[in-house]
């Protein structure tokens, strides 16, 4: 083994490390030589989002130290900012093992220097975290979360003072200062309780107000307030506020999947937590089925991606992907906000480059701008943020099942997006129709897009420089055919370009630099590679597009192109 991953750990048996951190690096150092080079042999990145990773002693794991020395850096930059008045950090917290305790960590090193803290006094969602930055006037934020990873992560997100998750220069100035603290000795000690206040029910009920008011249409909701719902908790946040936010809304038949309703680290119903999967709505979709659900909704741990299920032209449950509820919350929101007549002359909407081009599609149709960023809420808000005052946010959303809506909020946010949906299949039925119904004419309006994720997961050290290499050869030989169809541009992310394969001609993405690279198809299928930036894994999404006639036409379309999208992933994945 590198002698430097022994001297690292052998740092962590001293007395700055408590007695049960200590013995935990022993028996790794005596029984686990493989375990201790994943332990140690590399820091744990605070990225541009903040830490996440697998919980246990060590350098390159989620502890109460890597927490504090983070909080530390953290400190250190926001006493940087010469802030007249009080500096205040908001602090929320998941349903994961350890969860209070980072959040408990990390109140009492903000406290020790002198930054005020409002913590929750329980488990709370990622967005109700948002929107207290702002509720409190706070200079940041934190959010102990790890999403939808498996049980053994944790992480830790950072929010700015708009409370949207930080983005240059913020996260690189954040980073540098957590660079800088490497031992519990550089973190500050003595908390201070008297400025770390808890936050009660007073924040949730202004956070449900205020999401309140983005509901358009509910007249349609209390026509229509027995309408079957089945909401599952998946063991996380969301049973603090989705029933609640359903009810407010004036859902009255609301049945929740008892056996995940309570929040649990461990997650035991589910392989994973992850609405995106269909395992983890097997009990949701059997409840369904009894109660003969309108619709259903899943939740993941934090509460900021939602997944559904509705009923197809079959009377079978069909999960929808988040690309179909993106563009059919956004289809709802332009649609009658303008026939409302209360949709803002400087409207805008927001994707992101591995969303579908349909919301850019439809978005012009209402002669709205449709912003595109990288992957990331973050980037979204940040296009909130530099539009405000000028122009207004209407909704968001990207393809791993995260929306937003109004800006009340900056980061995805699975309350008022449950609710919205709910909306949508209540004002759908006053038209005699389906859900389903209701996206497959948004479908025949707007063009047929159909798209699929492949995720390989690579773990470890291994697994890092596995992702790398693939990225690496995309980039060094790029394809010239994929599944026959000629490759006619590339658009890489990192370098900042577009290339035009048959011209040699380049231009400018327009967007900040990022790990990601697109390949676009003679056919009009495009087909994007990126590295995860939360996960050990890498992503291929696929997206292609049709017309259709009529909605008879539907079902053939999907067979089509199911059919191509399966060419495309032997030849890019496999090929």
């Amino acid at each position: 083994m590198d002698a430097t991953i022994q001297e690292k750990a052998s740092l962590w048996l001293d007395a700055r490390y408590d007695e049960d951190t200590r013995k935990a690096v022993q028996h790794l150092m005596d029984q686990d030589p493989k375990g201790l080079e994943d332990a140690f042999y590399t820091d744990l990145e605070f990225g541009t989002g903040g830490l996440r990773g697998v919980m246990g002693p060590g350098t390159n794991r989620m502890n109460i130290y890597t927490v504090s020395n983070a909080t530390q850096g953290l400190a250190n930059y926001i006493k940087a900012q010469g802030i007249e008045g009080r500096m205040a950090v908001a602090i929320s917290y998941d349903c994961r093992k350890n969860s209070d305790v980072f959040a408990r960590r990390a109140a009492e090193v903000l406290s020790a220097n002198g930054i005020e803290v409002y913590l929750v006094n329980e488990l709370r969602p990622t967005p109700v975290l948002s929107f207290a930055v702002r509720h409190y006037g706070c200079t940041a934020g934190i959010m102990i979360t790890a999403s939808h990873n498996p049980p053994e992560y944790n992480g830790y997100k950072v929010y700015w003072s708009d409370g949207a998750q930080i983005v240059p220069p913020h996260d690189k100035g954040i980073i540098s200062e957590v660079r800088k603290v490497t031992g519990p000795e550089q973190v500050a000690q003595g908390h201070r309780e008297e400025i770390i206040h808890p936050i009660g029910p007073e924040l949730d009920t202004a956070y449900q107000d205020a999401i309140f008011e983005q509901c358009i249409h509910l007249d349609a909701v209390e026509r229509q307030c027995e309408m079957p719902i089945v909401f599952t908790n998946l063991h996380g946040t969301a049973i603090t506020h989705v029933p609640r936010f359903l009810q407010k809304m004036g859902f009255i038949n609301i049945h929740s999947v008892s056996s995940q309703e309570v929040p649990d680290g461990n997650f035991p119903t589910v392989v994973s937590p992850n609405p995106e999967e269909r395992e983890a709505l097997t009990e949701a979709l059997k409840l369904g089925q009894e109660v003969n659900a309108e619709i259903i909704i899943a939740t993941d741990p934090d509460c900021d991606r939602v997944g559904i299920a509705v009923p197809n032209p079959d009377g079978e449950l069909e999960l929808l992907n988040g690309n179909q509820t993106a563009t059919v919350l956004t289809y709802y929101l332009l649609d009658e906000h303008l026939k409302n007549d209360s949709l803002p002359d400087n409207a805008y909407v927001c994707s992101t480059i591995v969303t579908t081009e349909l919301m850019d599609r439809i978005a012009e149709h209402y002669g709205v701008p449709c912003y595109v960023t990288l992957t990331g809420f973050k980037w979204i808000a940040d296009v909130i943020r530099r539009k405000e005052g000028s122009e207004t946010f209407v909704g968001g959303g990207e393809e791993s099942y995260g929306f937003m809506i109004g800006d009340a909020v900056r980061d995805k946010d699975a309350v008022v997006t449950a609710g919205m949906l709910c909306e949508v299949a209540a004002f759908a039925k006053e038209q005699g129709k389906t859900f389903y119904e209701y996206m497959v004419d948004m479908y025949v309006k707007f063009g047929m897009y159909r798209e699929a994720l492949v995720s390989l997961v690579k773990k470890g050290k291994d697994g890092a420089a596995e992702i790398r290499a693939i990225m690496d050869g995309y980039r060094n030989n790029t394809p010239s055919v994929l599944a026959g169809s000629e490759v006619i541009e590339v658009r890489d992310y990192q370098t900042g370009l577009i290339r035009n394969l048959k011209t040699g001609a380049t231009q400018p993405t327009g967007i900040p630099a990022s790990n990601v690279i697109q390949f676009y198809l003679a056919d009009g299928s495009k087909v994007t590679a990126r590295p995860s930036g939360t996960e050990p894994k890498i992503k291929f999404y696929f997206s292609l597009k049709t017309e259709l006639r009529g909605a008879s036409d539907y079902a053939a379309a999907v067979e089509g192109l199911e059919k191509r999208i399966a060419e495309l992933k032997e030849a890019f994945v496999n090929g």
